[in-house]
């Protein structure tokens, strides 16, 4: 059924546990492996109590087998034919069946899009290019110098570059999206990273505030839903080597209104917008205080891991099991009674629940 975005909003709003639409995107967890280590990730630094390890890491087998990847791409073709494709976990790049997967996908007709550290892009970009694919987001955290620190390899900046240019020198492409989370590592060199591609055509450059779960937040929300919804420390001291409170917040409330200032030959986003320097020492000095007003992607994704299984949205979710797309079919796993289960009780809490504070699907 096709429905407009103000009945999409009705539906949601009144009867949250049916969806009349389909879902926007496919969250593709194809794999379980990274090959970098970043400071403020998880799964970089084996952290493997949070959620977001566990959606990421915690499933087998280790590479989502070809045949079901094509059984996911056949039922969304035969039924939701708009929906779109996105690989993005854990770093498709190194998924053995990443690019027959894409041609499969184009020869359905479906929209794919691909987010990588881009470390084995240069051996990759011509197939990638030859694809298909529509869009290609690449996850850089600075400069050289920083975003090599950052990731714990001596020259994956180099590579992600070199790969860049290779999807250039190519007549048909893909889209191409760098983004950067801001973490205490890279404040003060945020507009040099950005000043660096202005030669390179990019669709868009993206600076993402960084996602984080204290203890205080989850103690608070697992008093309330931790026996549905249990929620985990993340990004944060004493878990990952990201320290919220040594966050230079001055120098980057001066950077973003440089970056602002200037132009670009791309669309420059910054997630969440943040208008002013209190918001902005709100936001990380205050992390028990809701900003966003509701869940945007538990009403818009599912993320289908590599043994079948299905969560609500993406990696960063609560480890909820909608069901198993080897025995459901993706239409019936996204009106779930879990699913339904999951979105009244959002809705009922008010759009968002405590654990929620600092995650990307508020804003």
């Amino acid at each position: 059924m096709i429905i407009s975005s103000l009945q999409k909003k009705l539906n949601v709003k009144f009867l949250p546990q049916k969806l009349f639409y389909t879902p926007e995107w496919l969250v593709l967890g194809v794999n379980n492996v990274c090959n970098l280590h970043c400071k403020m990730c998880d799964v970089g630094t084996c952290y493997t109590e949070s959620n977001f390890a566990v959606n990421l890491i915690g499933t087998h087998p280790l590479n989502m087998p070809l045949e079901l990847i094509k059984k996911i791409i056949d039922d969304a073709a035969a039924n939701f034919p708009s929906v779109k494709l996105g690989y993005a976990f854990t770093e498709p790049l190194v998924y053995p069946h990443l690019i027959e997967s894409l041609f499969y996908a184009q020869s359905k007709k479906l929209y794919t899009s691909v987010t990588t550290n881009a470390l084995t892009l240069p051996k990759h970009a011509k197939q990638l290019c030859e694809s298909g694919l529509d869009h290609l987001f690449i996850s850089l955290d600075g400069h050289e110098e920083i975003h090599n620190m950052i990731s714990g390899h001596k020259s994956s900046f180099q590579k992600a570059i070199e790969g860049i240019e290779k999807l250039i020198a190519e007549k048909h492409r893909p889209k191409i999206s760098v983004f950067c989370t801001i973490t205490e590592w890279n404040i003060g060199s945020l507009k040099r990273f950005a000043d660096f591609f202005k030669k390179y055509p990019l669709e868009e450059l993206g600076f993402m505030h960084t996602n984080f779960t204290p203890d205080n937040i989850v103690i608070a929300h697992n008093q309330l839903y931790g026996h549905n919804y249990r929620a985990t420390i993340s990004n944060v001291t004493n878990v990952t080597e990201t320290h919220i409170g040594e966050m230079n917040l001055q120098i980057l409330w001066e950077e973003i209104q440089s970056l602002k200032r200037d132009s670009f030959p791309f669309r420059l986003s910054f997630s969440p917008e943040i208008k002013s320097y209190e918001s902005l020492k709100f936001f990380y000095n205050k992390p028990d205080v809701l900003i966003g007003k509701k869940c945007n992607d538990a009403f818009r994704n599912i993320m289908i891991k590599s043994d079948g299984s299905v969560i609500p949205s993406h990696g960063r979710y609560y480890n909820i099991n909608l069901g198993n797309v080897y025995d459901s079919s993706i239409s019936d796993i996204w009106n779930s009674t879990a699913a339904a289960i999951f979105r009244k009780d959002l809705i009922k809490a008010g759009g968002l629940l405590p654990a929620c504070s600092r995650c990307c699907s508020a804003f």
